[in-house]
């Protein structure tokens, strides 16, 4: 056994059933595939076959992702560049597979596909892509405290030209809502077993990437599920929509909860909202959950004892409740008999 393999071991050892994340190899550029074998693992699921109509199969074409970060547990997060064909938008994708997609027993299974987006201006990098910040390290305790989703976390950059869009298509500019709605989720379809219904579809965000999410949630509820909004506006306020009312308006979380709460029989939305007791916008929140979670809108706040307008605070908010909120309504992988 090398001297490095033995750290990696020691480390592995030492961190269980808490992983501690650490870039434990040299490889940060390197080709990698989401097909590979894990060090020490069993075969990458190469040879699944979708016998579940709910699990949609890698249909193609092949991102070329390099390696952004090795974790200690043998997991990658790639990074790709993606032109958007819908979007026009050209911009960098990061992408995090659990331990658990690369099992044997999970070969022929979907897992749920995480969106996180990220606050500021979020271009040209996506914070949560930081190992870091542990959002990566988070998710793996949950799942093996049986209170999460094993999920595929998908983070796409969100402001070019470092302006904020809202999420959305705002006129003569980038369409960064359909980046979100068609082009990201397409780029994931094409690389990873997915489910075919949007059971298996949550967004996450802060601060700008929290309003994203919201509003992607709200304005798709037949593609997408559920949401964790930490710290978000509920209304668009990029100064680009001047002169475009109407679309604005069409833009709004708040007018497009107000719509879906009336129908009756729609699709059923759970948006987990999280803000901590050392920032502004709790009133607001409160409002909006007292106004518009009737019907198929369900939203909940979380509030984050000492928690501040930061990607640490709102991890721990998900460490502590809204990670498991979500999980409970959307589909997990199934293990092979």
């Amino acid at each position: 056994m090398s001297f490095l393999t033995g750290l990696i071991a020691l480390v592995g050892l030492c961190a269980y059933p808490t992983v501690k994340y650490l870039d434990v190899l040299n490889d940060i550029g390197e080709p990698m595939s989401f097909s590979q074998t894990l060090p020490g693992g069993a075969p990458g699921p190469v040879r699944a076959s979708a016998a579940d109509p709910a699990v949609r199969l890698p249909g193609g074409p092949q991102a070329a992702f390099r390696t952004a970060a090795t974790l200690s547990d043998g997991t990658k997060i790639g990074v790709t560049t993606l032109h958007g064909e819908k979007s026009g938008v050209t911009g960098k994708v990061w992408v995090w597979a659990p331990k658990e997609y690369y099992e044997a027993r999970y070969r022929n299974s979907a897992f749920p596909v995480l969106i996180a987006l990220p606050g500021s201006y979020g271009y040209p990098d996506n914070y949560w892509a930081r190992p870091g910040l542990k959002l990566q390290r988070t998710l793996t305790d949950l799942v093996f405290q049986g209170r999460s989703k094993p999920f595929l976390v998908v983070m796409p950059v969100l402001n070019p030209a470092r302006h904020y869009y809202d999420g959305s298509d705002i006129p003569g500019q980038p369409k960064m809502g359909t980046w979100l709605s068609d082009d990201v989720p397409g780029l994931v379809r094409a690389n990873f077993r997915t489910f075919a219904d949007r059971d298996g579809w949550a967004f996450m965000g802060s601060s700008s990437g929290g309003f994203a999410a919201l509003k992607q949630v709200l304005a798709h509820p037949d593609r997408f599920k559920a949401a964790i909004a930490s710290g978000p506006d509920t209304r668009p306020d990029s100064p680009l929509w001047r002169g475009h009312r109407a679309e604005k308006r069409a833009n709004d979380p708040e007018v497009l909860a107000r719509r879906l709460a009336a129908r009756p029989g729609g699709p059923e939305v759970f948006l987990q909202f999280q803000i901590g007791t050392r920032e502004g916008g709790r009133a607001n929140l409160e409002r909006f959950i007292q106004r518009y979670a009737k019907g198929p809108v369900h939203a909940r706040l979380h509030v984050i004892e000492g928690g501040g307008h930061t990607a640490r605070s709102y991890v721990q908010g998900m460490r502590d409740v809204s990670l498991e909120a979500i999980s409970r309504v959307l589909r997990g992988p199934t293990p092979a008999p």
